[in-house]
C-alpha cells in the first residue's frame, strides 16, 4: 500500500481528502504543517508527499526545496489554488513532480499519485540494485562516518541488504540501530512494503497477544470486531522488534515458532495464517549474557543471531563527531525552515573530545538546539576563532578541511602521527595544512601532554 504524506492547514479538506485517498487504497497520514512532514522524510522514504501550496510557517514551495535537500527524488505534488497556477508550473520547474488546482476529484488526484508512487518504486528499486552491485546509494548519508567501524557497517549491511535474512542489530541507546534497521529495509526487496517497528519494551502485557498475532470478534471481552495484529499489517515487508531482550519470556517462545514456520494464529482462532515477512531485532544488552542469566531463550537467540550488525557508539568513532553534527545541523535546519548557522572549526574540535553517553541521539539534541540559538557551543579556551571566510566553493572546502583535520587532533588527543595516519595522508602534508588553515594544536587542546609529540 502506498504511503502517502498529505500536508494541508486546512482541518476539513485534510480530513475529507485523507478518507477518500484511503478508500482509494492508499496509506495516508494526515499532516497540519509542512515541519511534521520533514520529521516523517527521510533519504530512503518510499511514498509521495501532498502538499497545499499555501500555508502558514512553511508553505509549499519551501517544504519541496526542504525535501528535496533531503532526497532529490522524492515525488512531491502540490494543490494551488486557481489563481497560483504560475507559481505551480514555477515549482515543475523546481522538481515538483506534478500540481493539481482546487477544487479538484478525488480520483484525478488517485491517478496521479500512482503515477508517482510507480515512479518512487522504480527509484528506490534502482537504488537497491546498484546497492547489491556495490555503487553508490544514499546509505553513507544515512550512516555518514569514514572511521573504519563505520565503512565496515555499511558494508555488512549492504550485503545483508541484499539477502531476506532475519537480522539482530545490537549497539548502545541511540546509536542508531533504528536507522540502521530502516536503512536495511529501505535497500531491500521489500523496500516497497510496510515498515512496522514494535517496541518490546512497552507493549502492554494483557493485550500483548492480541497487538502482535491480532484477534478474531469474540477472543475476549470487548474484542467486538476482528482484528490483524502488528505482523500481519507487515505482510511482505519487514517487522522491527525494538529492544527484543524487553520481551517477557512466555512471548519469546511464540515468537520462536512465527520465526520458525512464519505462520500466525490470531487469539480466539485455529486458523494458521502464513506470513511473509522478515524480522529484524534490536537490543542494547548483551542477548549471550541474557541467555546465561535465564532472562533470554537460547534458541531464539541462535534463531536470531544469523545475521548480525554491530552498531558502534560515539566513543569508538571520535574522528567522525565533527562532520556528522553538521550534517545534524544541517537537516535540523531543514526541518525548522531556518537558515544554516555556521560553527566554528574549534567548537567542532571540542565536541569530539566530550563524552556522549547518548551517543548520535544526544549528538542530535545538541544540534537542534544549536539550530534554534538555546545552547551558543560555548568551549573553554577557543582563542582565535574566525569565522568562515566566505560563500564561495572553494571557501567552503578550505572551511571543510580545516575542520576535518581540527576534529582529527582533538580526537587523537594532539597525537600528530595518530592525525596523519587516520587522514591518510603524509605527516609533511598535515604540517603544511595546518600552516596553511593557521591551525596551531595547542589553541585546540589545552592539555598537558598535547606538545608531547613535537612535528
Amino acid at each position: 500500500m502506498t504511503r502517502i504524506l498529505l500536508v494541508d492547514d486546512d482541518p476539513g479538506m485534510r480530513h475529507s481528502t485523507a478518507q477518500a485517498l484511503e478508500l482509494a487504497g492508499f496509506a495516508v497520514e494526515a499532516l497540519s504543517s509542512a515541519e511534521e512532514a520533514l520529521a516523517l522524510a527521510s533519504p530512503g522514504f518510499n511514498g509521495v508527499v501532498v502538499s497545499d501550496i499555501r500555508m502558514p510557517a512553511m508553505d509549499g514551495m519551501t517544504l519541496l526545496a526542504r525535501l528535496h535537500e533531503m532526497d532529490a527524488e522524492i515525488p512531491v505534488i502540490l494543490v494551488t489554488g486557481h489563481a497560483e497556477v504560475q507559481l505551480a508550473v514555477e515549482a515543475m520547474r523546481k522538481g515538483a513532480y506534478d500540481f493539481i488546482e482546487k477544487p479538484f476529484v478525488v480520483m484525478d488526484l488517485a491517478t496521479v499519485l500512482r503515477r508517482a508512487a510507480d515512479h518512487r518504486a522504480l527509484v528506490i528499486e534502482n537504488r537497491r540494485l546498484r546497492a547489491v552491485a556495490g555503487k553508490r546509494d544514499d546509505i553513507e548519508a544515512r550512516l555518514p562516518g569514514r572511521t573504519q567501524v563505520m565503512v565496515d557497517l555499511r558494508y555488512r549491511l549492504r550485503a545483508i541488504g541484499a539477502s531476506d535474512a532475519d537480522t539482530l542489530i545490537i549497539g548502545p541507546t541511540g546509536a542508531g540501530k533504528e536507522v540502521v534497521a530502516r536503512a536495511l529495509h529501505d535497500i531491500s526487496a521489500r523496500a516497497g512494503r510496510p515498515f512496522i517497528a514494535i517496541n518490546c519494551a512497552a507493549l502492554p502485557e494483557a493485550l500483548i497477544e492480541s497487538e502482535l498475532f491480532g484477534h478474531e470478534a469474540g477472543a475476549f471481552p470487548g474484542a467486538l470486531r476482528p482484528r490483524f495484529g502488528k505482523f500481519e499489517h507487515a505482510r511482505g515487508g519487514t517487522v522491527l522488534l525494538d529492544e527484543i531482550g524487553s520481551m517477557p519470556t512466555e512471548l519469546q517462545a511464540k515468537l520462536l515458532r512465527v520465526l520458525q514456520e512464519r505462520v500466525i494464529t490470531r487469539l480466539g482462532s485455529n486458523e494458521p495464517v502464513p506470513l511473509d515477512v522478515r524480522f529484524v531485532a534490536t537490543s542494547k544488552t548483551d542477548l549471550a549474557a541474557a541467555v546465561a542469566q535465564g532472562a533470554f531463550r537460547e534458541d531464539l537467540y541462535w534463531r536470531l543471531n544469523v545475521a548480525v550488525l554491530h552498531v558502534p557508539p560515539l566513543s569508538a568513532r571520535r574522528e567522525d563527531i565533527p562532520l556528522l553534527f553538521l550534517q545534524l545541523v544541517r537537516e535540523s535546519a531543514a526541518r525548522h525552515g531556518i537558515a544554516e548557522r555556521d560553527v566554528l572549526p574549534e567548537r567542532l574540535s571540542a565536541l569530539a573530545t566530550r563524552d556522549w553517553p547518548g551517543n548520535v541521539r544526544e549528538l542530535r539534541n545538541l544540534a537542534e538546539r544549536y539550530v534554534l540559538n538555546l545552547d551558543p557551543l560555548d568551549t573553554t579556551g577557543a582563542r582565535g576563532a574566525a569565522a568562515p571566510t566566505g560563500t564561495r566553493l572553494a571557501d567552503r572546502m578550505a572551511d571543510y578541511e580545516r575542520s576535518l583535520i581540527a576534529g582529527a587532533i582533538a580526537a587523537h588527543g594532539g597525537r600528530l602521527k595518530a592525525v596523519y595516519e587516520s587522514l591518510g595522508i603524509s605527516r609533511k602534508t598535515l604540517y603544511e595544512k595546518m600552516q596553511r588553515h593557521e591551525l596551531d594544536r595547542r589553541l585546540i587542546l589545552e592539555t598537558p601532554d598535547a606538545s608531547e609529540d613535537p612535528l
